[in-house]
């Protein structure tokens, strides 16, 4: 029969790991959700304020499928098995914003900074995804 002192501590050894497992786990998920929160309140305002945007593309229509189009990227981003196709829309949409933004003259910077998370939070938590299969 096992002491209680070590029953004890093996009970503070578990009790850690799950806390550092916990600690991890939120760590690689913290900049999907920050990535996904401006990706969500971007879809929302262009699917309910269509009319009050001030975009290149006029038609109310246009602008409401685009915001539907990034509420369902972004679901597939934050669905591990179909990250890849979730990322690789956002991306391409936001690649297609900075274009837009320096055809505009407009500050393109953190738009850029958004496609670089939007990766990197995409690396973080499939990173086999980012790695080549070399077959000898």
């Amino acid at each position: 029969m096992k002491s209680p002192s070590l029953v004890l501590e093996s009970s503070k050894k578990r009790l850690k790991m799950k806390i550092k497992k916990l600690i991890w786990t939120i760590l690689i998920w913290l900049p999907s959700v920050m990535v996904s929160m401006v990706f969500i309140q971007n879809a929302l305002r262009k699917i309910f304020q269509s009319d009050q945007q001030d975009k290149i593309i006029t038609s109310n229509t246009v602008i409401i499928i685009v915001g539907i189009i990034l509420l369902v990227a972004t679901i597939l981003f934050l669905i591990n098995k179909t990250i890849i196709w979730g990322t690789t829309v956002l991306a391409l949409y936001m690649t297609c914003i900075v274009f837009i933004h320096m055809f505009k003259g407009k500050p393109f910077e953190i738009v850029s900074l958004i496609v670089l998370a939007t990766i990197f939070a995409a690396y973080l938590r499939k990173p086999e995804l980012f790695h080549l299969n070399y077959k000898s």
